[in-house]
């Protein structure tokens, strides 16, 4: 299984004007910008720390799975939550020939800690022998910051300011601060039965 995504988080989508408040950065002067692309990567470095603790993704963007085998027969969980849509399902064989499923054939169920897509019939579309497929899918708690629920975004600012922090000091490497670990931990993923049908 291999996750990726298709597109990144929006520049837009990013509250740099939010966290530099929550900084208290001064303003008012000439180079009030100049920290923008600096700030830009704190917070795109927290989100992706609590993302991948958490297993959610916080900004709506489009992801890409691939998979050589589906891991039941008539359903598959996707690794990141809240998925709001399957954009496509595309089956490969050994060649790399593509093959575009039919939307009918398959459907989403939504859950906000383990979405899967599911057969709309039987079975899941077949996978070739040396085949593959792949699932385009949108997943996010909305196109905006302030879709993010309240407790993730402040566990997001705390990281940030983290790392603004302890900017100079290279090369060493912190768990998540405390703070944060009590912001996520209700949005953290229980896996039970090695990620099976749960």
């Amino acid at each position: 299984m291999m996750l990726s995504e298709v597109t990144p988080v929006p520049q837009a989508a990013l509250p740099v004007a939010e966290f530099k408040d929550h900084l208290r950065l001064g303003t008012g002067f000439a180079d009030d910008g100049a920290q923008d692309a600096l700030v830009e990567s704190y917070l795109r470095a927290a989100i992706g720390a609590v993302e991948g603790r958490i297993g959610k993704a916080l900004i709506e963007r489009d992801f890409l799975l691939e998979l050589n085998d589906w891991r039941w027969p008539d359903c598959q969980a996707f690794p990141v939550a809240p998925v709001n849509s399957i954009l496509s399902v595309t089956v490969k064989d050994r060649d790399g020939t593509p093959d575009v499923i039919d939307s009918a054939r398959y459907g989403l169920e939504r859950d906000l800690h383990r979405p899967k897509i599911v057969a709309s019939g039987a079975l899941l579309p077949g996978i070739p022998s040396g085949g593959a497929v792949e699932v385009v899918f949108t997943a996010g708690f909305g196109p905006v910051w302030s879709d993010v629920p309240p407790d993730l975004g402040q566990a997001v600012f705390l990281l940030a300011a983290e790392y603004h922090e302890n900017r100079h000091e290279a090369g060493t490497q912190r768990a998540l601060p405390f703070g944060v670990m009590a912001l996520i931990e209700r949005w953290r993923t229980v896996r039970v039965l090695g990620g099976g049908a749960a």
